[in-house]
């Protein structure tokens, strides 16, 4: 096959190039995809048959990025690309999400996507392009598929909408959103915001879904180019129409009554409606009870979906007896442990989350080294999910690309209230203890709570909540509900999280898995859940009204301070001497850096007294000396004519024998003063052609009653003169020493030569 390309015109002018038949060309379906110096190859390869007896679809998406995309080595011993950062997996998690609902039902081949990003200039960001790159090796294959999708990131900058901004443009945006959709429905929102208002939601949605529309016809045309029109066929499913209609017959009234009784008890309602399944099951013959049974099962859970979804359209009861808008009981409570410098609790029906704050120093900043993604970072949220919040019965097995993925939408719903002077660094961890439905969300809660508990002065407490959404495929007929369960998730057709303060949303996740979802219904769900998480916030606010006064009596303390740029070298000291010398004297951790042309100092300590003791090092080093200024000073070296003390490290300045008294000294053997000793002196002139420092100890002694200035005999009667004092008379000064010098042209003879 020749190499077939369809462009793709941006409204900013830039363009996105699909090009199919050059690489990869063994994969079922493989597309390069350029914008700009950004090169990303995306690849689909499924299975021809279904495993035995798997009925879910297996799909798994990857995303990596090289770097030498870049021109940079990776870090590490090896020096090669290892496991996928939290980057990639989210990005791979944004692909999947929208791919995942638009395969057939009863197509169960082993599929997988792989997205790898060969080049970048660090100008386009290339998440934006995974999921159009990923549909587009799809629509170029004999894969089944409802699609093509896209997506695209919008943002609002200064006002206006912008599609696929650069990583430039995008810090100052207000508003960024990553949109997934079809040509005629959206299927997969998330993104974080400075407080905006569901109609800014929205807007940004529709303009988002202009532009994926687009883009969706160039896949079309791409793949007819191609001629990859035609799907290959398959048989992943044996089905049984009759026991079908039966399992429905016998079942369906049953399992309605147990969705309508309402029952707050979780595993009350799952024995209930598996006792059910089986007994059916026990009926059949036994000759063929075991081969029946998987598909019993499969046939069951329809049952069961569509009997849960009607008591909610027609009766208005949810499982647990809630009515659409009803939230599930909440009790919170802070400084539930004793160790972690903040911890909160927040329940909220068969949900819980466990969260801490820790607060730490700019040494304990995570460093992000991303192949486009260098720098540190000051606030961290993570999330832990374990089996037993579920009553599974699984060892727990590290962190997860959902942990990675819910921990992310909790961080980008607090961090936008997270202080921006906020001294600490500052990590929150939520462990869920229990879940049935938007534990996500109970983080949210959890950790705005934590966060007032250790002291962090929040711009405005946030909550969140998951909305759910049950749709009539044969009437208008919808209900929306606030406060979704894990099974009200599984059956419902949209799982739709917004995060928030009470003037606004800060983050929102949306996954909808039904067709058609109109505006309306968007609106309608945004405003029900800004009562909702109005609600939620009005408890937690009874719950601690306030960020506390101050932080707990264990946490560290951090006391900041700027510095000239050029005295960073001082505080430093040669090969960090000085720096580290402050630290083992005071106990104190100090750390310093180069912000906007200045010197960022942060010191921390666990006590006052340590913190006082590095700052008064630090200051004496910093700080610059004032005429008129007392000074306590080391005596570094004697002369005949008087003494040097180091007034302040690296300053010293000249005590003369003429200021250690008021009385005349001989010599300084008269004075007392040794090399070592300390001596209080006041700073009585900065000379300000050569920059020396005069210092005195009688200024800070009181005058002898009836002192009177010793008068100076005259220079005839003086013994010889001693270094340090007043400079001899013209009369008095021995050879020129200028003798042979050249002279000046004022000092030349000729014309205008006045001697």
């Amino acid at each position: 096959m020749n190499p077939i390309k369809k462009t793709i015109e941006l409204a900013d002018g830039r363009t996105i190039t699909l090009e199919t038949g050059k690489l990869a060309k063994q994969a079922d379906g493989a597309v390069e995809l350029r914008m700009g110096n950004t090169m990303l190859l995306a690849t689909v390869v499924s299975a021809k048959e279904a495993g035995e007896g798997v009925d879910f679809m297996p799909l798994q998406v990857e995303y990596k990025e090289k770097f030498s995309s870049a021109g940079r080595f990776p870090g590490g011993f090896l020096k090669r690309e290892g496991r996928a950062s939290d980057y990639e997996i989210l990005t791979a998690r944004l692909v999947d999400r929208v791919l995942r609902p638009l395969f057939p039902d009863n197509y169960h081949a082993d599929t997988f996507v792989n997205i790898t990003m060969y080049s970048s200039d660090g100008v386009d960001m290339p998440d934006a392009l995974a999921g159009l790159a990923a549909s587009a090796a799809i629509a170029v294959s004999d894969i089944p598929f409802n699609g093509p999708i896209s997506e695209v990131r919008v943002a609002r900058i200064d006002g206006q909408f912008v599609i696929n901004p650069t990583f430039e443009q995008l810090e100052k945006a207000d508003l960024e959103l990553m949109v997934g959709a079809t040509y005629d429905n959206i299927m997969m929102v998330e993104g974080e915001m400075n407080e905006v208002s569901e109609a800014d939601l929205l807007a940004a949605l529709k303009a988002a879904h202009e532009a994926i529309k687009e883009q969706c016809k160039a896949q079309i045309e791409l793949a007819e180019l191609a001629g990859k029109t035609v799907k290959r066929e398959y048989c992943h499913e044996v089905n049984d129409e009759e026991l079908r209609a039966d399992v429905k017959a016998q079942c369906y009234d049953k399992a309605y009554a147990i969705a309508k009784a309402g029952s707050a008890d979780k595993h009350w309602r799952q024995d209930s409606f598996d006792a059910i399944c089986n007994e059916y099951i026990e009926s059949l013959p036994e000759e063929v009870r075991e081969e029946k049974a998987p598909l019993v099962k499969r046939y069951y859970h329809d049952v069961e979906k569509e009997a849960v979804r009607r008591c909610i359209l027609d009766e208005g009861i949810r499982l647990d007896g809630r009515k659409t808008t009803d939230i599930r009981p909440i009790w919170c409570e802070v400084d539930y442990l004793p160790g972690p410098h903040g911890s909160a609790i927040f329940t909220r029906g068969e949900t819980q989350s466990l969260s801490t704050v820790t607060l730490g120093t700019k040494l304990d900043e995570k460093i992000l080294d991303d192949v486009l993604n260098q720098g540190r970072e000051r606030f961290l949220l993570h999330y832990n999910f374990p089996p037993f919040s579920t009553g599974e019965a699984k060892a727990v097995r590290g962190v997860g690309r959902r942990e990675i993925g819910h921990g992310n939408l909790a961080h980008r719903a607090l961090k936008r209230m997270f202080p921006d002077d906020f001294p600490y660094v500052c990590r929150v961890v939520s462990d869920i203890l229990e879940s049935n439905g938007s534990s996500s969300m109970a983080t949210v809660c959890a950790g705005t709570l934590a966060l007032l508990d250790a002291g962090v002065k929040m711009k405005k407490p946030v909550s969140g909540i998951a909305m759910g959404l049950i749709t009539d495929t044969e009437s208008p007929k919808y209900a929306i509900l606030s406060d979704i369960l894990g099974d009200e998730d599984h059956l419902g057709d949209m799982d739709f999280k917004v995060t928030g303060t009470v003037d606004g949303i800060t983050a929102t996740q949306m996954d909808i898995k039904c067709d058609g979802l109109s505006y309306e219904i968007l609106e309608k769900a945004l405003m029900q859940a800004r009562e909702g998480r109005l609600h939620i916030l009005n408890i937690i606010n009874q719950t601690i009204p306030a960020p506390r006064e101050d932080y707990k009596p264990h946490g560290p303390r951090i006391v900041t301070m700027t510095i000239p740029k050029e005295l960073i070298g001082a505080v430093i000291g040669p090969g960090g001497k000085i720096i580290q010398g402050i630290q083992e004297v005071s106990g104190a951790t100090v750390s310093i850096d180069e912000i906007d042309e200045e010197g960022y100092i942060e010191v921390a300590a666990a006590n006052k007294a340590a913190i006082d003791k590095a700052l008064e090092m630090i200051n004496a080093i910093v700080e610059l000396p004032e005429e008129g200024k007392t000074y306590k000073g080391k005596v570094v070296n004697i002369m005949d004519f008087g003494a040097f003390v180091q007034f302040m490290p690296n300053r010293d300045g000249l005590l003369h024998i003429s200021e250690i008294s008021w009385n005349r000294l001989e010599n300084m053997e008269a004075s007392g003063l040794k090399e070592g000793d300390e001596v209080e002196v006041k700073l009585i002139e900065i000379d300000k052609k050569t920059g020396k420092y005069r210092l005195s100890m009688r200024a800070l002694l009181s005058k002898p009653e009836g002192w009177v200035e010793p008068q100076r005999a005259p220079r005839s009667e003086r013994g010889p003169r001693r270094e340090g004092d007043r400079p001899r008379r013209d009369g008095d000064r021995g050879p020129r020493r200028d003798v042979g010098r050249p002279r000046r042209d004022s000092e030349s003879h000729g014309e205008g030569d006045n001697r």
